[in-house]
Parts: structure tokens; sequence; C-alpha cells
């Protein structure tokens, strides 16, 4: 079994999501080259966007490397990045048996009618193997870990239900998706208090700028194009310990600058890719279920929050984050977290909040910056477990050198440990124990049954 999905999550997505929306193509009635466009269309997106990323990651990296070096920035816990934490989570007995066990919840569920989503992003179902490995190795019961991750699961189908016409009003071309991922969802009850109570705050109230507004207001300078040259430039700038350097360096800054100015620039255009594969899919979907079920049914395929990474608003605030998180990192008092290569994941944070702010650049900016800051202080109270599953992992794969925690070092990631949905489940399994238990399992059938009948009520 674990080798059978090692092989399909090796694949990647560029290459299942080609195989997997011909299928569902088919089967929903589409030209089979139609089918096999769309597909094509969303695997080279992911392409675009890996190499997007890889590029953001290496020219950031060494940078804020040298940052931290020049200003003492080290804290105790090690960012190991998302994809050390996948690697953790699926080389795991519960990662092993992650996908068809969530499969099955999922058929379930949709067979009770208590969902609406079928969640295809079969790569992000490292989240769930990554808070019930964590669980698993803390409490060295594999029954614990599957039902923290089973929680999780179900949890996140309510949720991606919850948000799907805010999402789809929000993001055009998203008709009939959601997305069940639950690192974006567990920041939207973030979104929707503070969102709320920043009507009431005299001042932010009347303010009302979204990325257009910031391009009308602020001109050249409100462009994520020209924002992503000038934070390269200034953290190149950093990254010099004294003027000779700085002047010395300035090709390297200079080229910084430009790398992170076509970051902000292509991501946009890539994830145009998404839509453009997805349109056709998402339509002939919702033609299918009018036809057989009646205009008023609906199913929502869901998928990864990379589709839609790419809105403006994401990217500034993003943008700005950045060297925002770092400062936090250092004077937040208790935190030992300092992120690193978790950062070139900052435009996920903002997937679920942006139809809460309705894009709003401020309003955006101080929800991630609650939820970083809170964030930090979950990856710190994480560190220890997933410490011992990172470490558990590398001795039964020592060829695998990501899932190495550094020595004298604890190890933690922003996705998916700063998440409060995986604080919450780490927190009721290993203080609460068996009360903490009863109280998910009470909370998840309530938000169940409670989905059932608004899907009912439809």
């Amino acid at each position: 079994m674990e080798s059978v999905f090692s092989y399909i999550i090796g694949l990647g997505a560029a290459v299942m999501m080609p195989v997997i929306f011909t299928i569902l193509g088919v089967c929903i009635g589409i030209k089979f080259s139609k089918a096999l466009k769309s597909g094509l269309y969303v695997g080279v997106g992911f392409v675009g966007l890996s190499v997007i990323t890889a590029l953001l990651t290496s020219s950031l990296g060494p940078a804020l490397s040298k940052v931290v070096e020049i200003y003492g920035l080290e804290l105790q816990v090690f960012d190991m990045g998302w994809p050390a934490a996948a690697s953790v989570a699926y080389n795991t007995l519960v990662g092993s048996f992650i996908i068809p066990v969530c499969l099955g919840v999922n058929l379930v569920l949709l067979l009770l009618g208590c969902t609406r989503t079928v969640n295809i992003d079969l790569w992000n179902y490292w989240h769930f193997a990554f808070i019930g490995a964590v669980v698993y190795f803390m409490t060295d019961s594999v029954a614990w870990g599957f039902f923290a991750a089973i929680i999780c699961y179900i949890v996140t189908l309510v949720l991606a239900d919850i948000t799907a016409k805010k999402f789809q009003k929000f993001y055009p071309g998203m008709e009939g998706i959601s997305i069940p991922q639950p690192f974006c969802q567990g920041f939207m009850p973030f979104a929707v208090v503070i969102n709320k109570g920043l009507d009431y705050v005299p001042g932010i109230n009347k303010v009302h700028i979204d990325s257009e507004g910031m391009k009308k207001k602020f001109g050249l300078f409100g462009e994520p194009l020209f924002l992503g040259v000038i934070i390269g430039i200034i953290i190149g700038c950093l990254a010099c310990k004294d003027t000779d350097e700085m002047i010395n360096n300035i090709p390297a800054t200079l080229g910084l600058g430009i790398k992170m100015g076509a970051v902000m620039e292509l991501i946009p255009r890539i994830t145009s890719l998404f839509i453009e594969g997805l349109k056709p899919i998402s339509d002939a979907t919702r033609e299918l279920i009018a036809k057989k079920f009646g205009a008023d049914k609906e199913l929502y395929i869901g998928m990864s929050p990379a589709l839609v990474i790419g809105h403006p608003t994401t990217l500034v605030v993003s943008l700005l984050l950045i060297p925002v998180t770092l400062v936090l990192a250092v004077v937040l008092p208790g935190n030992q977290f300092l992120p690193l290569a978790s950062l070139a994941g900052m435009f996920y944070v903002f997937v679920m909040i942006l139809p809460y702010t309705n894009g709003n650049v401020l309003r955006s900016f101080i929800v991630g910056l609650v939820v970083i800051a809170l964030g930090l202080y979950f990856v710190t109270l994480m560190a220890g477990d997933f410490t011992s599953a990172a470490h558990s992992v590398a001795v039964a794969h020592p060829e695998d050198a990501s899932v190495a925690v550094p020595s004298g070092f604890q190890a933690g990631a922003l996705d998916f440990a700063s998440s409060p949905l995986s604080t919450l489940i780490y927190v009721c399994c290993k203080y609460l124990n068996y009360i903490g238990a009863a109280i998910l399992t009470l909370l998840t059938a309530a938000l169940v049954v409670w989905n059932r009948k608004r899907i009912s009520k439809k």
C-alpha cells in the first residue's frame, strides 16, 4: 500500500492532473481531446508554479540566511519547510494509508449528503497525514494518529462547503470549485472575526483599497511587479555587512530585485492556466448535475489553493509580510521559530482570507499579521513532537536528507504546523487526552449534522 501511493504521490500533480481530468472529463460527457487539453493546462500550470516557487526559494533563501547570520537572528526551532514536513507526514504508517482512508471518508459523507466536495487534491493530503503523524508519535498509538487525521479531514470538507460560494464569487472562473485544504481553511474564521471587528475601528473602516485601487492611488509603486523589485533590493542590501560589501554586491542585489519582481509578475500569468483548464470540467459538471438531479443540486470539485495564489492582493500582502514576519519572529517573547524556508508558502495564507476582506489590502494585511504572529507560537508549541516524528522518519529513511533535523535544533514549518486547525487538534490530543477526543468528536459531529441540514434545505 505504501509503495502504491508513494508512487502516485511521486508522480506529482503535473503528471496526475492530466490523467485525472481526462478520466473525469470523459465520464461527464466531454470529448476526449477537450478533457485531455483541460488536464494538460492544469498540469502545465503546476509545472510553471513549481518553477516560479523554486526561483523564489533559491533567490530569497541565501539572502535571508545571510541576514540571519549578520544580525544574529538564529532561534532554536529550525524551519524545515513544507516539503520536509510533507515527507515526514507521508513516510509514516498514518501517511501510508492516508489517501485511501480519506477518500473512503469523503465517499461516505457524499453518500450521506453531508458534503458537496469531492476532494481530488491528493497532493495536499499530506496535511492530514502530518497532524496524524505528529499525534501518532506523540501518543505512540496509530489509532490516535488516524483519529486526528480523520477529524482534520472531515472538518476541512465542511469548511470547504461553507466557503465555496464566497470563494467562487470572489475569484473569477472558479465556479464549481472548493478548497478542501486545511492550512488555508484554518485561517478563515480569523478573517471573518477580524474583518467584522475592523468595521468598528475608526479610520480603518473607511479605507477600501484593493489591488486595483493601489495601482490608481500609487501608480507604479502600487504594482506587485515594482514592489517585488523594491523588496528584493532591500533584502539584498540587508544581506551586506557594510557599505563596501553593499557596493561590491550591487549586481547581485539588483538581480535579486529583478527575480522577486519576476515572481510577482509571472505567478498571475501561470495561474491563469488553471482557470483555462478547469472551466470546461466545471461547466460540464454543473450541466450534468442540473440535468440529472435538478438545477438546485451542486457538487464541488476540491482543488489546490495554488489555483488562485496569483491574485494581486495576495502577492502584495505576502510580499510586505515577509520582512515583517522576520521581525515578529525575533521580537515576540517566547517564540523560538524563525521562518526562512517556509516563507515561499506565504501566498497560501491569504487564499481564504481575501474572499472575506473582499480583497482589501489593509484588512488582509492586518488579518495576516495576526494569524502569522499566532502561527509562530503554534509552531513553537508543536516543535518537540514534530522533531520526534522527523527523527523517527530520518532513522527509517536515511537517504532522505530533507527530514534530517540539525543537531541542537527542533523542527518546525509554517505549513501546516502554524494552522489554528492543526493546533486545536494537537492540543486536544496532547493535553486533554480522552476528554479532548470527545470534544473534537462532538464538535465535528455537530458541524457535519449542521452541514447536512444546510445542504438539505437547498
